[in-house]
């Protein structure tokens, strides 16, 4: 790429132009979403929660706010990633109030504690809220009604909101919403316990397709992402951040990037110390007039670093370590029975024992975030999964309290997690504050790669015992990995939380059964990713499913539901501990439920003709997994191609998610999880030599390309009207151990260490 020009300079191609350039439009929706901003150089107002809706009116709580003229603002709290939050939370809202979305203004929620928890992490804006959010849109409803009800001197039980307006239903007088709104403001706002939610046949949208509110600004160019955000005299950051994590600059010179032109300053950012938490990494931040000026100058740095603590960490010695360290006892989370003394009697004993490696998040837009410091406030604009974090972290770095910084909530290109970890909203506040400008941060991709909370690295043993029949009677798991909490502590073993996914909960009718957890400790960031540690245990405990049936010369979906057992609520004695974590909910509202895992068990392989496979010459691999309380299972099918390379050529998944919003959202999300999984099970891996990560771009941090992914992909979802799960990151885990599965049924080998590419041509 050549420099620009200098009348090139302060020209800003943006994507609107380049789109409506090339004609890409998209039909209009009947609804409309407000991204507060402020692009003036006057100071923040500090701050306002609903900064874009009108102060008369009915506003019954934070989400609801009912105008005179009949307009209803609903704010969608949670972030946007391309998951359809706002295109599901604020029609579940308006379902309950009666509202038309012909007359409803989406509004983005900025970052404050009054929305409750704002992290749009660990699929939870539907499961965890779904209650709550209908009680904000059912408050507004019954004032409504209340001040109809008083005008026509009638009981509201005879009065029915609905088409935005009340009805009387005896006489079908009506009144608008607007019309109810200015007296409906003066009531009490009424507890909770007087609120009556509607019946579900009422919420004429759930379950239902619903279009992605977004779309078509997205595809014209006009949605706002976080680089689009452009202030009066803003300017540019890129930093050249310690290749190795905890490391720091230990000399520089800017001379010659100070020469080049546009570039502005060069701004020494402090090292980060352990704990990392959301710090940022430290290195030297070049600030320039535009991004090209900044990337010119961060390239000609003269700058030597120190490597600190972790210089010497090489991935592929460590992964020998956590062998040896599975190899010994660990710490016991888990046992029913004896284990130990079963096996020793068994007839047969099966072991494996599995590897998986880092992982970088990965997603399509880096890491962005605006930060304007001025008159003792920071307004910020942000990619953020969790303002409220950011808005804690910005406010403790520049010594600030909380209520004079504001986070505003951009569209995300993707997040998968990364974008939950505020290190990068900090940078542009603290160089906003060393300019006196305001300062765009914009990570290029390799930054991103680079610098990532990573994705944990694991090893797995495990052991089975069968007795003379065949039936699998004890079962002895270790797993070792850095944990998330070495992010935040010294944490060395990993935290109930993890163990919780896909081990304190995993439902095994064996009789005796023992799993421990080893010591590992990190040597760079560890983060959450999409689905977490649910994928590298379900990589291993499908596969050794899978390899017990082959031990057993049973179908393996005989042996995956023999060894779940018959339709049950597994209890925590059953599982043999003391309390399962459960995602953060209930296990009287969310059990361990065997009979809705073996239903999409049965329900995928059916769809996948599971049974005639061998017949018409298919090869199939099947898994299945519980997580975020969703039950999900994948069957893929595997072929060779003309230079005997593996392909994956389709793909079924089915998921009982119970209760689903947005079912257009949920259809899609399982696809992409599909494919997530097969780029994670195929080419996923980050690798680290002398404490810094090797690969940059996708290039070599490989994503499963179009040709590559399955020609047809299958989703099926069962109807349920239970409570809601999880669904952004339950529909991964299974895919990996699926395709292993298959191959093994293609090729006759075993798939033990991720990613495929290291073990089979792919």
């Amino acid at each position: 790429m050549s420099a620009p020009n200098k009348q090139d300079v302060h020209i800003r191609l943006s994507r609107r132009s380049v789109l409506e350039g090339l004609g890409l439009v998209a039909a209009g929706l009947g609804l409309e979403v407000v991204l507060p901003s402020r692009a003036d150089a006057s100071p923040m107002p500090m701050p306002t929660s609903l900064p874009e809706i009108p102060a008369n009116g009915l506003r019954a709580n934070v989400f609801v706010h009912v105008a005179p003229d009949g307009r209803v603002t609903i704010v969608c709290h949670r972030s946007e990633m391309g998951q359809g939050v706002r295109s599901s939370l604020p029609v579940l809202i308006a379902d309950e109030l009666g509202a038309d979305m012909a007359h409803v203004k989406v509004v983005q929620g900025d970052g404050d504690a009054a929305y409750g928890d704002q992290n749009t992490d660990g699929s939870s804006s539907v499961r965890k809220i779904f209650d709550d959010l209908r009680y904000a849109g059912a408050t507004a409803r019954t004032m409504l009604v209340a001040v109809a009800a008083k005008r026509w001197k009638v009981s509201p039980a005879e009065c029915e909101a609905r088409d935005h307006a009340v009805f009387h239903k005896g006489t079908q007088r009506v009144l608008k919403f607007g019309e109810l709104a200015t007296d409906a403001a003066k009531l009490k706002v009424p507890e909770k316990q007087a609120v009556t939610l509607r019946p579900r046949s009422e919420l004429k949208h759930l379950g239902k397709e619903l279009p992605l509110l977004d779309g078509p600004d997205i595809v014209r160019g006009h949605a706002t992402f976080g680089a689009d955000i452009s202030l009066p005299f803003m300017v540019t950051a890129v930093i050249a951040r310690p290749p190795v994590a905890g490391g720091k600059v230990a000399r520089y010179d800017a001379t010659k990037t100070l020469a080049v032109p546009g570039v502005l300053k060069v701004v020494e950012l402090p090292a980060a110390t352990k704990p990392f938490l959301f710090q940022p990494l430290g290195g030297l931040a070049v600030v320039a007039e535009h991004t090209w000026a900044a990337m010119r100058g961060r390239a000609a740095l003269d700058v030597t670093w120190e490597g600190g603590d972790n210089a010497t960490y090489d991935s592929e010695a460590y992964r020998e370590q956590l062998l040896e360290v599975i190899g010994k006892p660990g710490k016991v989370v888990r046992n029913v029975g004896d284990a130990e003394a079963a096996l020793a009697k068994a007839a047969k004993r099966v072991q494996a024992t599995y590897n998986t490696p880092h992982l970088a998040h990965a997603p399509m837009e880096p890491p962005a975030a605006v930060a304007r410091v001025e008159h003792g406030t920071c307004e910020v604009w942000a990619t953020t999964q969790n303002p409220q974090a950011a808005r804690s972290e910005v406010a403790k770095a520049l010594g600030m309290d909380p209520s004079k910084v504001m986070i505003h909530v951009t569209l995300l290109g993707g997040g998968f997690g990364r974008k939950s970890k505020p290190d990068y909203v900090v940078e542009a506040a603290l160089l906003s504050k060393a300019v006196g400008k305001p300062v765009r941060v914009q990570w290029t991709r390799e930054d991103d790669v680079r610098h990532d909370y990573y994705h944990s690295t694991s090893a797995q043993r495990l052991e089975a015992g069968l007795d003379a029949s065949g039936k699998v009677v004890a079962w002895h798991q270790r797993i070792a990995f850095p944990p998330i909490g070495s992010t935040f502590s010294d944490a060395t073993f990993a935290g109930d939380g993890e163990m919780g996914q896909g081990i304190l909960d995993l439902p095994l009718a064996i009789p005796d059964i023992r799993m421990e957890n080893c010591e590992a400790r990190a040597h760079t960031r560890i983060g959450w990713l999409r689905s977490v540690a649910n994928i590298y245990h379900a990589f291993a405990v499908q596969s050794f499913i899978d390899e017990l049936a082959h031990a057993k010369g049973t179908d393996p979906r005989d042996t995956l539901l023999e060894v779940l057992g018959p339709s049950r609520i597994v209890t925590p004695k059953d599982l043999g501990v003391a309390k399962v974590p459960n995602y953060g909910q209930s296990l009287d509202e969310h059990p361990v439920d065997t009979t809705r895992l073996r239903r999409v068990i049965e329900r995928v392989t059916g769809l996948a003709r599971w049974d005639e496979r061998k017949q018409q010459g298919r090869a199939l691999g099947l898994a299945a997994h519980r997580s975020f309380l969703t039950y999900v299972a994948v069957v893929v099918s595997v072929v060779k191609d003309a230079n005997e390379h593996i392909r994956v050529d389709e793909a079924w998944i089915v998921a009982d998610a119970g209760t689903i919003v947005n079912m257009e959202r949920v259809r899609a999300q399982m696809e992409g999880a599909v494919v997530f999984g097969l780029s994670l099970g195929l080419y996923g891996q980050i690798t680290m030599k002398d404490g810094a990560t090797v690969e940059s771009n996708f290039r070599d941090y490989r994503l499963a390309r179009i040709a590559e992914t399955p020609r047809k992909i299958h989703v099926d979802i069962i109807p349920s009207d239970g409570r809601p799960g999880g669904i952004g990151e339950p529909g991964v885990p299974p895919v990996a151990p699926a395709l292993a599965n298959a191959v093994f049924a293609l090729t006759g080998t075993r798939v033990r260490e991720l990613p495929l590419v290291k073990t089979v041509k792919v």
